[in-house]
């Protein structure tokens, strides 16, 4: 826009300098045409007195040469032929170099002439001697004496249209930036917005409509912000709401007496205490954790040892079940720029999916693959696979598919996004699915890549991730772990174990009542 305005400003001045700079150098040169052949004419007319008392050529020649065009040679007499045949008539003093029709014409009519010739022009005055006769009196006038001034005229309206061109364009610059500026930061405020950062807000200024604008953006960016703490309570008032029927859980397993399966039941109990406790601080933080673009530091952990953790976890209700568990490409450690927690809500919401969308005895295998700026983490099982890919990493369910809220998948897919990566579904070597989660290391490059991401679904027009100040995704997992233990789609520890920990201890229960 500000060089829009430049050019505007630009052409309408040149438009404006065409206008009134060419006819002002044409009435400049014009005279200078008119200042040159009326000095040749009162030169002319200084020969006339003299004409007009003698017409010796001795006398008239002295004053031809005391005239600065006759000391230059610029000047002749032409003088009549005596009608009665006088022997000293018809005689010419000086140069002439008018032709001699032009002489003649001019003697005719008794009128000033002007006429072009080889180097300028000439100027014809007449000059009555009585008796009606008539001399005529050529004043030559040189061409550089026609355009005497002109080329500087021309240069001063050149140098003055220069000096306008150039006001204009400073005077459209201030202007531009004027409207631009302010334009910029509305811009800028309005990027950071869609970034996550809900402090950005724009100092209204510039012309009326901008200010307008301003002070509408911040209008909705405070709203924006009251949303989301209101959402962030609603969250944590949501999530208080679990203590009661946790805290009979809890009073009930403690009832279970001794065993495996009692203490794994008491165990994801008190996980699952956690977890809402974490849910509540979180969702009633004032300052939620940003990423690094924010200024602040992308948490990391040892994915190697996270992994070990889980599947330490998992095996013992894999054995339960009879399921074959294989761990593959954990022997060094490996930092990823994902916090301990969300990486453990990652894995527990795959592996709780081999639990209970698997038969019995279905294997399943854990494999982490590394490379100089990513990592690979697979999840396969011998299970029936997925047939709609696309579906099961969409969020939510909208009842068709049973036994799953469409989070599991989901909060995968987000966690590896955070880091610039993404979740593909395939087929395994198993037979059944395959989640194949990238998950890149440089936290940096994570975070840009985030953020171009963010980007392209917006322009898409799909529906963007959880911006910076929304509850996040560490919160979105604990929600999803806590409804989990309530009795939906296993996501966590808490609740993906105590399901599949309560199946395991039904299955050794009825086996003990079918003995004999």
């Amino acid at each position: 826009m500000r060089w829009a305005l430049v050019r505007v400003c630009l052409a309408v001045t040149v438009m404006v300098v065409a206008a009134f700079a060419v006819p002002l150098g044409a009435a400049v040169q014009q005279m200078a045409r008119d200042r040159a052949f009326t000095g040749a004419e009162r030169q002319a007319a200084t020969i006339g007195p003299v004409l007009t008392v003698t017409t010796d050529r001795g006398q008239v020649e002295k004053a031809v040469a005391s005239t600065q065009p006759g000391a230059e040679s610029g000047m002749a007499v032409h003088m009549p032929r005596d009608p009665y045949g006088a022997p000293d008539s018809g005689w010419d003093i000086g140069e002439g170099r008018a032709p001699a029709s032009d002489v003649a014409a001019v003697r005719d009519n008794g009128q000033v002439s002007r006429a072009a010739v080889r180097g300028g022009w000439v100027v014809l005055q007449p000059t009555a001697l009585g008796a009606g006769r008539m001399a005529v009196v050529e004043v030559f006038v040189p061409q550089d004496a026609v355009g005497e001034g002109v080329a500087t005229a021309w240069l001063v309206l050149g140098a003055v249209a220069a000096a306008l061109l150039l006001g204009s364009v400073a005077v459209a610059d201030r202007l531009g930036v004027r409207v631009v500026r302010p334009a910029e930061r509305l811009a800028r405020a309005a990027h950071e917005l869609g970034e996550g950062r809900l402090a950005a807000r724009v100092v209204a200024g510039g012309p009326a409509e901008l200010r307008a604008a301003g002070v509408a953006f911040n209008s909705m960016a405070d709203q924006v912000v009251a949303l989301l703490e209101a959402e962030r309570e609603l969250a944590a008032d949501l999530s208080h709401r679990l203590r009661t029927p946790l805290t009979v859980l809890r009073l009930n397993a403690a009832s279970l007496g001794d065993g495996q399966a009692a203490e794994q039941t008491r165990a994801a109990v008190e996980q699952l205490e956690r977890e809402v406790d974490t849910i509540i601080r979180t969702a009633r933080e004032q300052r939620p954790r940003t990423s690094a673009a924010q200024g602040g530091e992308i948490p990391g952990c040892d994915a190697v040892e996270v992994i070990r953790e889980r599947m330490e976890f998992w095996s013992a209700l894999a054995e339960d079940e009879g399921r074959e568990a294989r761990l593959a490409g954990v022997a060094e450690p490996v930092r990823l720029p994902v916090a301990r927690a969300e990486l453990t809500a990652c894995l527990d919401a795959m592996l709780g999916n081999v639990f209970r969308h698997t038969p019995l005895g279905a294997a399943f295998a854990v494999d982490v693959h590394r490379g100089e700026d990513a990592v690979i983490v697979m999840v396969s099982d011998a299970g029936g696979g997925i047939a709609e890919p696309d579906a099961a990493l969409s969020r939510g369910n909208d009842g068709e598919r049973q036994g799953s809220t469409g989070l599991g998948l989901d909060i995968v897919r987000r966690l590896a996004e955070s880091t610039g990566g993404d979740v593909s579904v395939g087929r395994s070597v198993l037979g059944g699915a395959e989640i194949r989660v990238r998950f890149l290391r440089d936290a940096r490059q994570a975070d840009a890549r985030a953020q171009g991401r963010a980007r392209g679904r917006r322009r898409a027009g799909a529906q963007s991730p959880p911006s910076a100040g929304a509850p996040s995704k560490g919160a979105a997992a604990r929600a999803h772990r806590a409804r989990s233990g309530a009795g939906e789609e296993p996501a966590s520890a808490a609740g993906s174990a105590g399901a599949a920990a309560s199946g395991s201890a039904a299955r050794r229960g009825r086996r003990r009542a079918a003995r004999p």
